[in-house]
């Protein structure tokens, strides 16, 4: 299923690493398909007045055309959701949804597409702050917090959401990678499935720490996907390749239900998003068998 390493050895026989960036390709679970019935994604503002009063953000709100208000659907967050939510760029989440679902190859589920947080200028005519990675990077519960008391609760107001940790899912990219670890990590009672792109576990505010932790941890219940590739940062942060190998280790250490996807490549969405549909697959595999079984 998961094929980047074949892929990878055949470019390093051929000495074609310089191309390698191109093989990954979206493929027909990423594109429109006649007959699939179209989900409806909204876009939202929202002022936080708890975790980080004051900040202004936008949000999408998916809703498969499959949602029945009588039954609770499962959810899925993402972080930097404009970049998740839209279908021309590179990870195009409602289209990916609407064939998975559609096919039953994950359950009915709403997406919840959250856009990092900005706080308004001080003054006349002075332009936002961005609190992106005060919200990502920490590691702490306050984006967990966030995500319980004040953006579950709006979208629960419009929507009949699932309150089954694991029937609840969260994803990001970069900073956001780490923001969904951190997430699940800190509140498996809210999450239990995390997929992260590029994740940034490096030391941007103290997220280098974690694959120790782990190790020393019990292990707590939690679905992982992981992805990166070789050629993402090295900065004065920390080295993005091995941070994300040095996760997976500890991951597999303590006995953790986890994929881990390397592949080739640098800090973008290009090959996490070509492999998204098989992502979602296996993140949602457990929860499309227990209900086959029922």
């Amino acid at each position: 299923m998961f094929r980047s390493f074949a892929v990878l050895a055949i470019l390093l026989a051929f000495g074609s690493l310089a191309i390698a960036h191109d093989v990954y390709e979206l493929g027909p679970d990423s594109k429109r398909r006649d007959g699939v019935p179209e989900g409806k994604v909204t876009k939202h503002a929202f002022t936080s007045k708890r975790a980080f009063p004051g900040t202004e953000r936008e949000y999408w709100v998916y809703v498969p055309a499959q949602y029945k208000a009588d039954e609770p659907a499962c959810v899925m967050v993402f972080q930097d959701g404009q970049w998740y939510v839209d279908g021309e760029r590179d990870f195009r989440v409602p289209i990916v949804f609407d064939n998975l679902i559609h096919k039953g190859e994950m359950p009915v589920t709403i997406g919840i597409f959250i856009n990092p947080g900005k706080i308004p200028g001080a003054v006349d005519g002075s332009g936002p702050r961005e609190n992106r990675s005060f919200e990502y990077d920490s590691v702490s519960p306050q984006y967990a917090t966030f995500l319980e008391k004040e953006i579950l609760p709006e979208v629960a107001d419009s929507y009949n959401l699932t309150d089954k940790p694991e029937e609840r899912a969260i994803c990001g990219i970069s900073s956001g990678g780490i923001c969904a670890w951190t997430v699940a990590w800190e509140r498996p009672d809210l999450f239990r499935k995390v997929l992260s792109h590029v994740g940034s576990f490096t030391n941007i505010r103290g997220g280098h720490v974690y694959p120790a932790i782990i190790r020393k941890t019990e292990r707590k219940p939690l679905r992982v996907f992981l992805q990166d590739g070789d050629e993402d940062l090295d900065n004065v942060h920390g080295n993005w390749p091995l941070a994300n190998q040095e996760m997976a280790a500890a991951l597999k250490f303590a006995g953790y239900d986890y994929v881990f996807e390397y592949g080739h490549g640098g800090h973008n969405g290009k090959h996490g998003g070509a492999i998204m549909p098989e992502s979602l697959r296996w993140l949602w595999k457990d929860v499309v068998e227990s209900r086959t079984k029922k």
